[in-house]
């Protein structure tokens, strides 16, 4: 018998929404689980071979696999509803019903409204704002400051990059930021193009233990991994941010979406995508 669930994210489209609702739900519950998206369930045919994936995987477990779904079409939908030997949660049927009476308007029941292109122009502020944050990663470029909405500063390995990408990706946020050197630390100075755009930086943190985990897995047994270092340069980091009144953000234990939440929260950014 084994202590871990099966979790399956069945959905007519990319299965995006599927895990984001169900990833939710399951971490209120303290339970080991292997989960397995399923995407581009759009006609019988492929709900049928998804459904005979879900029994040969769960074929071994004495519990019934959990299927996650947010398939619109209820001829498509029903090839799960009417299967024995799994337990289905579907979102649509869920929140679609109460919604349809409370807004006293039936829904569309388009395929994919969720994930698809709502007009070129939001489509285009998300690119644009994407190719903005790869071309200031890392200091890369300094030019375009100016059109930045936040500029991230922290030290090496501390989160800028993945939380750059996904406040562009997600929100179409302009996102730029700046690697704290060993001259920047040493004189507890802020780089000149950086004191121009003061009101826009925001730091970012991290405890010098996981901040040695991270680095020794880039470059093991190196100097910039040193435990040493690392404690040398967040206390620097960090002085500096008291000093020049530089917010900053321990993101130690944050994921990258409470990263973004708690930075369009306390900078006040404006998301340009819903």
């Amino acid at each position: 018998m084994s202590n871990v669930r099966r979790v399956f994210f069945v959905s007519d489209r990319t299965g995006i929404t599927a895990e984001a609702l169900g990833h939710s739900l399951l971490t209120q519950f303290a339970v080991a689980t292997e989960q397995v998206t399923i995407p581009f369930i759009d006609s019988v045919e492929r709900a049928q071979a998804a459904l005979r994936r879900i029994h040969t995987a769960a074929a071994e477990d004495d519990c019934r696999p959990i299927v996650f779904s947010t398939i619109i079409d209820p001829e498509i939908l029903a090839v799960l509803r009417h299967s024995e030997g799994l337990v289905l949660f579907d979102f649509f049927d869920t929140f679609i019903g109460p919604l349809e009476r409370e807004l006293k308007v039936p829904s569309s029941h388009v395929i994919g409204r969720s994930h698809g292109i709502a007009d070129d122009s939001t489509y285009d502020v998300r690119i644009d704002a994407i190719n903005f944050t790869l071309n200031h990663d890392d200091g890369a470029t300094l030019r375009h400051y100016s059109r930045a909405d936040v500029i991230l500063v922290g030290v090496s390995r501390s989160g800028k990059t993945p939380s750059s990408l996904y406040l562009a990706l997600q929100f179409g946020i302009y996102v730029a930021n700046y690697p704290l050197t060993d001259e920047d630390l040493t004189g507890l100075r802020l780089p000149r193009v950086l004191e121009q755009q003061r009101d826009k930086l925001f730091g970012l943190t991290i405890d010098p233990d996981r901040l040695h985990s991270i680095r020794s897995e880039r470059r093991p047994n190196s100097h910039y991994a040193e435990l040493r270092q690392c404690e040398y340069e967040v206390a620097r980091a960090e002085s500096m941010f008291r000093r020049e009144g530089i917010p900053y953000l321990d993101i130690t234990t944050m994921s990258i979406e409470e990263i973004a939440s708690t930075l369009i929260h306390q900078r006040g950014l404006v998301r340009r995508v819903y």
